[in-house]
């Protein structure tokens, strides 16, 4: 069983910065970052392997957003860096623990999920 707790999110003006974190309980394997704005579907973000030695980003937030792990910590973050508006959403961790070789891109690709934290831009 694996146990994932999100948090970090809020309020921020357009081009500000936040920090998500992701606290996992057990042996969560590799974790990817999703979100989903109201009225549409949840949506890729960042993916990491468990080791930490790979990542995948949206083209949407390449450049701006980087995810990392600290497994001392079992924990995933998700520095957010000149944020927008188009980026309100609520985002939620994932993770795979099912020893798949690679990462995945897709929600079905994680067998668990946290319960959600609200990040909010304002112009």
């Amino acid at each position: 069983q694996v146990q994932l707790v999100e948090s970090g999110g809020g309020l921020v003006q357009a081009g500000g910065s936040l920090r998500l974190s992701c606290a996992a309980s057990g042996r969560p394997g590799h974790m990817g970052w999703f979100r989903q704005a109201p009225g549409k579907e949840r949506e890729f973000v960042a993916a990491i392997s468990w080791s930490g030695g790979s990542t995948y980003y949206a083209d949407s937030v390449k450049g701006r957003f980087t995810i990392s792990r600290d497994n001392s910590k079992n924990t995933v973050y998700l520095q957010m860096n000149s944020l927008k508006p188009e980026d309100t959403a609520v985002y939620y961790c994932g993770a795979d623990s099912r020893g798949n070789p690679v990462f995945a891109t897709t929600g079905s690709g994680y067998n668990y999920w946290g319960q959600g934290t609200q990040v909010t831009v304002s112009t």
